[in-house]
């Protein structure tokens, strides 16, 4: 089993108490997860220019570590993935995004040596599946730059209009240049070409998940704001929403 989170504030005591029940309760399970995806933002507010808590945004990642090292059969069979968010910090905006910086995480790896710290978007190949990761809200952003509505013929979700996009275009963030900059030599890291088995888009809208031509595409939700996360079993493409 995988358990997705996205947008875990650090600096809220009560999200960080909300991520404490989760891990106890999967400590106490038969079989516990075999990996954690944390998905950013890591901060209820914007790391910009005017951002000045680096300093304690580092100590809250060492307490998530510490937080993490208390369960003791997490920590020696499961393994911890961090993808940082739209409004995480980095040398800038564009996508794809380098992964979290060494200064705010070093902390966290004296307690789990082991945790992987990915780019936005991220490819794990789990024996012969292939699973993207991508921590965009990318609904808004493409509704927002619709210039006409999308036909309500066959369905009216906005989430299974975004994942037909994305999947028609074979690209994850088949937006403007001037709307959203790429690094123009790592744009190949956006496509979806050739299809891979599940993709998970990170997004501040409600849980969502959609089959679409063989491609499992869900929505783990907003962790900070509504308590909800997803389990998945890539054995069997089982996509199970769950909440606090």
């Amino acid at each position: 089993m995988f358990v997705i989170l996205s947008e875990i504030w650090l600096d809220s005591e009560e999200v960080m108490g909300k991520l404490e029940t989760v891990l106890d309760g999967f400590e106490s399970q038969e079989v516990v997860p075999s990996l954690f995806v944390f998905m950013g933002n890591f901060c209820s507010h914007p790391c910009n220019l005017s951002f000045h808590s680096f300093s304690s945004l580092r100590s809250q990642f060492g307490k998530l570590g510490q937080m993490i090292g208390a369960h003791q059969r997490l920590r020696e069979h499961s393994r911890f993935m961090f993808i940082p968010g739209p409004e995480d910090a980095g040398p800038s905006t564009v996508l794809p995004r380098c992964p979290l910086p060494k200064y705010l995480t070093e902390e966290l790896q004296k307690h789990i040596p082991n945790a992987i710290f990915a780019s936005n978007p991220c490819r794990i190949k789990f024996y012969t599946q292939e699973i993207v990761f991508f921590r965009h809200d990318l609904l808004y952003r493409m509704r927002r730059s619709c210039l006409m509505p999308p036909s309500t013929e066959e369905t009216d979700d906005p989430f299974e209009h975004l994942v037909a996009t994305i999947t028609h275009q074979s690209h994850l963030c088949p937006l403007p240049l001037i709307v959203q900059p790429i690094i123009w030599n790592y744009d190949h890291c956006l496509h979806l070409y050739p299809s891979p088995h599940t993709i998970v888009l990170g997004d501040k809208s409600e849980q969502k998940a959609f089959k679409y031509t063989g491609i499992t595409c869900f929505n783990p939700g907003s962790f900070s704001d509504d308590s909800t996360f997803v389990a998945y079993r890539p054995c069997t493409q089982e996509v199970e929403f769950s909440a606090l």
